[in-house]
């Protein structure tokens, strides 16, 4: 078995799993942390180091565009005065694979002392990340999948259809128009109404 067709087998075990394993129930109390930080004014942050810092930065970007607005936090940056982003009140999203890289655990902990609600996203459910934060949601792979089974392919994977989960229940319950995407994303095709987004059927 060559090694390509190797990780195609483990990228499909590992995603099915983590498809099986969301619950929408237990992302309720990520959701309701974000919809009562909104209520009160306060802003929705995520953040991660090395390569979940980019699955990070794209769900800034897609929450923001379907009705949750989100600011990239730089994971290491935060303690270098990036923390200044934060108010009391504000949610942090940390991600991190294991739950114990050193810089995310002084990430979490500077947004803790500026005033901010942290949930985890990791793939160990007794990490200090996960058992540090308000709410934790669960990310986790047994296997990455390529030559040396390290670097992070299958958890990356895991992490980001974590995140599209929550954005899904969080846009449900702000039930944005097709209008209100537009304004949100001009550009591209996403940026046109389609005809039967702008002339609805009607039954009856």
């Amino acid at each position: 078995m060559s090694c390509l067709t190797e990780f195609l087998d483990i990228s499909r075990e590992e995603f099915l799993k983590s498809l099986d394993g969301i619950r929408e129930e237990e992302y309720r109390p990520a959701a309701e942390l974000i919809w009562q930080a909104e209520d009160a004014g306060n802003r929705i942050h995520i953040t991660g180091i090395g390569k979940p810092a980019h699955v990070a930065s794209y769900m800034a970007s897609l929450l923001s565009s379907t009705g949750t607005p989100t600011y990239f936090l730089h994971g290491t940056e935060a303690v270098h005065g990036s923390c200044g982003q934060l108010v009391p009140g504000d949610v942090v999203i940390c991600i991190s694979n294991s739950g114990e890289t050193a810089e995310m655990k002084a990430t979490a902990a500077a947004v803790r002392r500026n005033g901010a609600k942290v949930i985890a996203v990791t793939g160990n459910r007794d990490s200090w990340l996960a058992h540090f934060a308000d709410v934790h949601l669960y990310a986790g792979v047994s296997r990455e999948g390529g030559p040396l089974n390290r670097a992070p392919r299958a958890s990356i994977l895991a992490e980001t259809l974590v995140l599209q989960a929550l954005s899904i229940v969080l846009q449900e319950k702000r039930g944005i128009t097709p209008e209100e995407y537009v304004l949100r994303h001009p550009g591209g095709s996403l940026g046109k109404l389609r005809e039967n987004e702008i002339h609805p059927q009607t039954k009856g």
